[in-house]
């Protein structure tokens, strides 16, 4: 066969199909599109059958346009190729226009489409069977009208598709090897495989209305649909489920359901996880499949390990099929192949099982039948939780909106969860107007945590202690209202055990609190610096025996009275000696004793060592670390009068003996916490830690950067010479002048490398780190001497001291006391006696000088003016 004869047959074929598809259109589908029928379930079914009509018109339309663009080929003389075969050339639009017709016709089949067409009482019906038996060779009386009708609309097409098989493979034994043939071939292959999908897709439509035949009303009133296909029952291929809860098990295209006596279930199998690899809770020689879903486990059991096998395969072929929102084509593809469908998933469910999800949406990323991933929780009360899950529970970050009662606001949980509760660091906002910014712990306030009324009414804030939600331990309440402060202890949300007060006026008081009222003596400051010891009432009376020391060291001791009218009234002795005038009691030295430093913020003390126990993992980290700068400032303010102590890090890994057990070596314990632990955890709390070493130094550090400033308007010459750095140590090669410049008038030019090596002091925190740079700079100071005394110079202490003064002037460092108190405290102690302490300390000296230099300037020499 030659193209010219293959393009012959091809018209041959299409013009008697074309005419075949005439006659069904005109003799059966017109009458039956004029009997529409009026019962609901004859409505359902006769907009099925609009469909089917309309993909009957597209394949009639197809066939038309392939006949007459052949016909005219036909008539002309030109030569015939590959091009002019339109079943290959546009083979995806047959492919699809088939596929789209044998699918809807086999979902018209499944509901009973063809049975309800025919008992129609149409008149155009009684010409039927004559119809029917001119289209049909093998009809008889028997033969049933409906089954008439189905083949009629079914077997010309199916064949028609056979023809087109057959024609190409005729054209494929001609064709050379080659383009063309290749082309060919891979058409034949399409087409055999419609003819496989068109067998399984009428397969599974007869076998799927066989079922709904079989089952109750009531089953099929619900399992019902078209689309719907069984592919799988487990009274053809056995299988029972476990604890003998079903008596039949249908696997369909979407669902897989259990029916058990006159009830059932049904299982969404985008939701389906099949575990081969179970430890099987069947009776011994049975083999199972555990199958998972969101709110149910179950096994499935077989006889033998080839049904299980087939059961398997179906199942998991389901669900993939499922979970790519299309069938196979061919339906079920090669044996094997794409078996296994993904177990992490995005999908809706709603939880309909008693639980703490019960009624509620998920949507979101699955894994073995669990949220797990980022989803999104919503509740029919309007609570929703928007963030990460892990293995069916909160996990991780996550936002929780929860509505208030009575009101139309929401209470906002921005929070780490851990398990299914709130855990670490969160910032709740309340539909009161309150803020709460602390740690959580099993969904309760616990650890540190600042709470804040922002209401323009009674607004007030606490930082402090927190305890199965309430306020507990030490903590700082501050009523901005009457501009009042109360820093002491708490228990269950009331002022008890000692405290101090600072009210509005200035009067500053430490007292001991029950339950929110005074009792006993305190400590009394006046606006005025005196200082009253004794008992006073709440409006801040002195009464009974008492202690007044005034500010200039006078004391009067005895018992205060007030009665109404005649004021303040006393009996006692006044000492004027002015002996106690240095011991008298300020306002810094409150709570000093009361309150030290671990116990005032044990609450991030905790949260601190958790992280260290946890192994500094990454999952508790982010957790850990909610606190940042601000925080650290709102800790600075709320704590005014009370001194920050150093040694934090120091404090919070000794406190109660709460570390990880000690070597038998201490020295090695040490070094491990510092080399391994230190660099782990340092960096998530070094701002805070910065600033508690910053305030604690802030007075040594404002005293020092008087004196840089002094220094910083010396040119490099006279600040070489007032340093008194030997003049042969001088480099006067790095000064490149200009010719209106003189080198006494040159500034921030000379040991310009090891300057700026120093200023990287301030860009780690890593104490090690910082110890690197101390050394690189000494090393860059004695690399630029000698240079310039072309020779190795190895400076000794007098040499250094006035090289280093000189650096650290030119690299004007911020809070140098803080950073070499910090390195001091945290620097490893096999450091301790090394180059690393010898360098510290050469620095120290430097820092210290610099201090007590400024008034030395003063008294002895004025100070340059800047050039």
């Amino acid at each position: 066969m030659c193209m010219a004869e293959a393009t012959a047959s091809l018209l041959q074929v299409e013009e008697t199909f074309s005419a075949c598809l005439a006659r069904i259109d005109a003799l059966i589908l017109k009458p039956l599109l004029q009997a529409e029928p009026s019962d609901q379930k004859g409505k359902e079914n006769f907009k099925l059958f609009l469909l089917l009509n309309d993909r009957f018109q597209a394949l009639w339309n197809l066939t038309e346009e392939n006949y007459r663009v052949l016909k005219q080929k036909c008539s002309t003389s030109e030569s015939f190729c590959i091009q002019d075969i339109y079943p290959v050339w546009k083979g995806d639009l047959f492919l699809s226009l088939y596929i789209q017709y044998f699918v809807t016709f086999a979902n018209y089949a499944v509901v009973h489409g063809f049975e309800h067409a025919t008992k129609s009482k149409s008149e155009a019906w009684k010409h039927h069977k004559t119809v029917l038996k001119q289209l049909l060779t093998d009809f008889t009386p028997e033969t049933s009208m409906s089954l008439a009708l189905y083949t009629i609309l079914h077997k010309p097409i199916r064949d028609h598709v056979q023809q087109y098989v057959q024609l190409l493979t005729k054209l494929k034994e001609v064709l050379k090897e080659g383009s063309e043939k290749d082309v060919v071939i891979s058409a034949i292959k399409e087409y055999m495989k419609l003819e496989s999908f068109i067998s399984q897709v009428l397969d599974e439509a007869c076998f799927t209305k066989a079922l709904w035949k079989s089952l109750s009303y009531k089953f099929t009133d619900m399992l019902c649909v078209p689309e719907r296909r069984l592919l799988e029952d487990s009274k053809n291929l056995p299988i029972s489920a476990s604890t003998n809860r079903s008596d039949r098990i249908l696997l369909f295209d979407d669902v897989l359901v259990l029916i058990q006596g006159n009830s059932f279930q049904s299982f969404d199998l985008k939701l389906v996880w099949v575990d081969e690899n179970c430890k099987e809770k069947s009776a011994p020689g049975l083999h199972g499949l555990r199958i998972v879903t969101p709110e149910e486990t179950f096994f499935l059991s077989a006889k033998d390990p080839q049904m299980k096998a087939v059961w398997q395969w179906k199942l998991n072929q389901a669900v993939r099929q499922a979970l790519n929102g299309k069938r196979d084509f061919p339906l079920w593809g090669k044996a094997g192949e794409g078996t296994q469908p993904p177990s992490c998933r995005f999908f809706t469910y709603v939880f309909r099982l008693e639980g703490k999800f019960k009624s509620a949406s998920y949507e979101g990323e699955w894994h073995w039948g669990k949220p797990h991933g980022k989803g999104t929780l919503k509740w029919r009360d309007g609570r929703n939780h928007v963030g990460d899950f892990k293995e069916g529970l909160e996990h991780g970050f996550g936002i929780c909106l929860v509505p208030r009662r009575s009101e139309d606001r929401y209470d906002c949980y921005k929070c780490h969860w851990y398990e299914g509760k709130m855990r670490g660091y969160g910032i709740c906002e309340y539909g009161n107007d309150t803020v709460y910014k602390g740690y959580f712990k099993d969904n309760v306030r616990q650890g540190f945590g600042i709470l804040e009324n922002l209401s323009a009414e009674h607004s007030f804030k606490y930082t402090g202690q927190w305890e199965n939600d309430k306020k507990n331990g030490y903590g700082v309440w501050e009523d901005k209202d009457r501009g009042e402060r109360y820093i002491g202890t708490w228990l269950d949300d009331h002022k008890h055990g000692q405290g101090i007060v600072v009210t509005q006026s200035g009067v500053c008081y430490q007292r001991t609190f029950h339950a929110d009222k005074m009792v006993g003596s305190g400590i009394l400051l006046l606006e005025d610096d005196s200082v009253y010891e004794g008992n006073f009432t709440e409006d801040l009376t002195f009464v009974g025996k008492g202690k007044l020391s005034f500010a200039n060291g006078f004391i009067l001791e005895g018992t205060f009275t007030n009665k109404s009218g005649q004021g303040l009234q006393t009996h006692g002795i006044l000492n004027t000696s002015n002996e106690q005038l240095d011991d008298r009691i300020t306002k810094a030295q409150l709570g000093l004793e009361e309150f030290p430093v671990e116990k005032r913020w044990k609450g991030i003390y905790d949260q601190f060592l958790e992280f260290i126990h946890s192994g500094c993992k990454e999952e508790t980290e982010e957790s850990f670390t909610g606190f940042h700068v601000q925080t650290s400032k709102e800790l600075r303010r709320s704590q005014e009068y009370l001194f920050c102590q150093r040694g934090l890090l120091h404090l919070a890994l000794e406190q109660k003996g709460q570390l990880p057990p000690k070597c038998v070596d201490e020295d090695t314990s040490d070094q491990k916490a510092c080399s391994v632990v230190l660099p782990l955890i340092l960096p998530c709390f070094y701002p805070e830690l910065f600033m508690l070493y910053m305030l604690y130094h802030e007075r040594e550090d404002d005293l020092y950067c008087q004196g840089i400033v002094d220094l910083s308007l010396f040119p490099d010459i006279k600040l070489l010479e007032f340093l008194d750095v030997q003049k042969h140590l001088w480099p006067l090669k790095d000064l490149t002048l200009t010719t209106n410049q003189r080198r006494s008038l040159i500034k921030d030019k000379c040991f310009l490398s090891a300057t700026e090596c120093l200023q990287k002091l301030i860009t780690t925190v890593d104490p090690r780190e910082k110890l690197v740079i101390l050394q690189k700079t000494y090393e860059e100071i004695e690399s630029t001497v000698s240079r310039v005394l072309e020779k190795d110079y190895k400076l000794p202490m007098d040499d250094l001291l006035p090289l280093l003064m000189y650096v650290v002037s030119r690299a004007k460092i911020q809070h140098l006391g803080a950073e070499i108190h910090l390195i001091r405290d945290l620097m490893d102690p096999t450091n301790q006696g090394g180059l690393y302490d010898f360098l510290l300390t050469a620095l120290e000296s430097c820092y210290e000088h610099i201090q007590r230099m400024r008034l030395h300037q003063r008294e002895n020499c004025p100070m340059p003016h800047s050039s």
